[in-house]
């Protein structure tokens, strides 16, 4: 094995042991590998300070990467250094030239075409889709979405551990509740079927696996989404049903978006942008739909103050129109 494999292993562990998941962990492993291929395999222990910002500066200038590509990148050589590496780098300053940032308003939905892109999508993309408009979840949190999250006795919904790392609860759209009732009960008969052939255990995240080894074979730990079929776990090689591939949400919800004719670029974080703008053109204040989406600061949250500015400056009439 070659010392670079050595070293990236050495990060696959230590991601692991810190409980990220496994689109960081490809993510951090892709970065590191780019560093160190850009200084011709040049150990990192052997570089420093200058070696990451000549790096970073060629990610903006030659590559043009995005700030937030950028920003991916030098976290994933920050997590090598500090994680794994163990250096002090109290005493580096990073310099690099930084990519330009800009300052995006989110395309959003009006209610007609919300409803229109759910309408055109088919069993349970339809559940799915509606769940994550009504709720304002990210694609990561739909998906990862557990029988147990969801209380019909107090019509609500629990989000672990999200993005922002502060769990949250959030109404239960009583829209939903028939269907959501219909699709537990598809879970729990699925699992029913995968016990008799031998499978039926889930995914269990950080520690759980080790503290509650019985858990993973429970029914309300299972996926409220899971997929049709079992797949090999890509970390521990046991044979499971995960939850539905996110790509195959995106590409479903791309389709209807087209089926539906709107011409805006549509992705499955559009709704969620859309679900905060419309809370706020009803009158919801800012504070209560920063909680409901889990942003760690109001300031975040503020954009959709600037896409409702947006939309009510449409109403202003063109001097053509007088």
């Amino acid at each position: 094995m070659s010392q670079k494999n050595k070293l990236l292993d050495l990060v696959r562990d230590k991601i692991r042991l810190k409980h990220y998941s496994i689109s960081t962990e490809k993510t951090y492993v892709h970065w590191i590998k780019c560093y160190i291929l850009f200084h011709n395999k040049k150990h990192p222990i052997e570089m420093g300070k200058n070696e990451i910002e000549q790096y970073l500066t060629s990610l903006a200038v030659k590559n043009r990467v995005s700030p937030t590509t950028q920003n991916q990148a030098f976290s994933a050589i920050l997590f090598l250094y500090r994680e794994v590496l163990g250096t002090d780098m109290s005493d580096w300053d990073i310099q690099a030239l930084r990519a330009q940032e800009r300052k995006h308003i989110p395309t959003v939905l009006t209610k007609e075409e919300v409803r229109e892109i759910i309408f055109g999508t088919n069993g349970i993309y339809n559940l799915m889709t509606s769940l994550m408009y009504g709720c304002g979840l990210r694609m990561s949190e739909i998906l990862n979405l557990r029988i147990k999250d969801i209380d019909f006795g107090f019509d609500k919904i629990y989000i672990w551990d999200s993005k922002s790392l502060c769990d949250r609860t959030l109404p239960l759209p009583k829209k939903l509740k028939t269907k959501l009732l219909a699709q537990v009960t598809f879970v729990e008969e699925l699992h029913v079927k995968d016990l008799a052939e031998g499978y039926g255990s889930v995914y269990m995240p950080y520690a759980f696996e080790k503290k509650y080894p019985k858990a993973k074979m429970e029914t309300k730990w299972q996926f409220l989404f899971p997929m049709n079929k079992v797949s090999k776990d890509p970390r521990s090689g046991a044979i499971r049903r995960h939850h539905i591939h996110p790509q195959t949400f995106g590409r479903n919800i791309k389709q209807a978006s087209q089926k539906a004719n709107i011409n805006k670029r549509v992705t499955s974080h559009i709704f969620r942008h859309s679900y905060a703008t419309h809370l706020l053109q009803a009158g919801i204040d800012l504070r209560t739909i920063q909680e409901l989406l889990g942003h760690r600061s109001v300031e975040t949250t503020m954009v959709y103050t600037h896409v409702v500015s947006q939309i009510n400056k449409t109403k202003v009439l063109s001097p053509l129109d007088f």
